[in-house]
This record gives C-alpha cells, sequence and structure tokens, in this order.
C-alpha cells in the first residue's frame, strides 16, 4: 500500500499509489485520521490509484467530512478507476473530484 503524505504548510496531501483494499483499511485509517486532526486542508490524490474498493473511499470520504466539520477544504483528484468505483458506490459527492 504506497500512500505518501506531504504536509505543507497549509495542506496535507495524501497521495494512493497502486491497489487499496480492505487489507490497507487499517493502515490507512491511522494516516487519514492523522491528517484530518492536522488542521490542515486535505488534497486526495488518487491518480495513479490502479484498484480502489469501496472500504478505502469511505475511509476517505469520513477523513474528508472531519476535515470540513473542523472548517477545513478538501480536493481530490481521482484515476478513471477510482472515479468508476466512486461513480458505481454511489459516492457520486466525493470531496471536490477532478478526474485525471
Amino acid at each position: 500500500m504506497p500512500v505518501t503524505v506531504e504536509l505543507q504548510e497549509t495542506q496535507a496531501l495524501i497521495s494512493l499509489k497502486g491497489s487499496f483494499t480492505i487489507n490497507s483499511a487499517t493502515e490507512l485509517k491511522s494516516l487519514l485520521l492523522e491528517c484530518a486532526t492536522s488542521g490542515k486542508d486535505l488534497v486526495f490524490d488518487l491518480v495513479e490509484a490502479v484498484e480502489i474498493d469501496v472500504s478505502t473511499l469511505q475511509l476517505l470520504f469520513a477523513a474528508a467530512r472531519e476535515a470540513e466539520r473542523a472548517g477545513l477544504s478538501i480536493s481530490s483528484r481521482l484515476s478513471d478507476a477510482a472515479a468508476i468505483t466512486a461513480r458505481d458506490a454511489g459516492f457520486a459527492n466525493f470531496p471536490r473530484i477532478t478526474q485525471g
């Protein structure tokens, strides 16, 4: 599960590359919780995610919700695979999606 978190001055850039399934959920949850409580805007970069399942989308959506409650902004860039999974799973309102 290649995840990188780059804490910048005003934002936390969370990049997911490769495959993300229920098997990586526990580790991803810890990273996302840390980022969501960092006080920084969240940027999800899933452009290089080749496989992503609903459990991963749920974690990302929950982190985005927590950040929004704290008054932070959220944006995301999705690969075609992630965008299709989000749409098919009913996540049409996934945080501020930019595909590609």
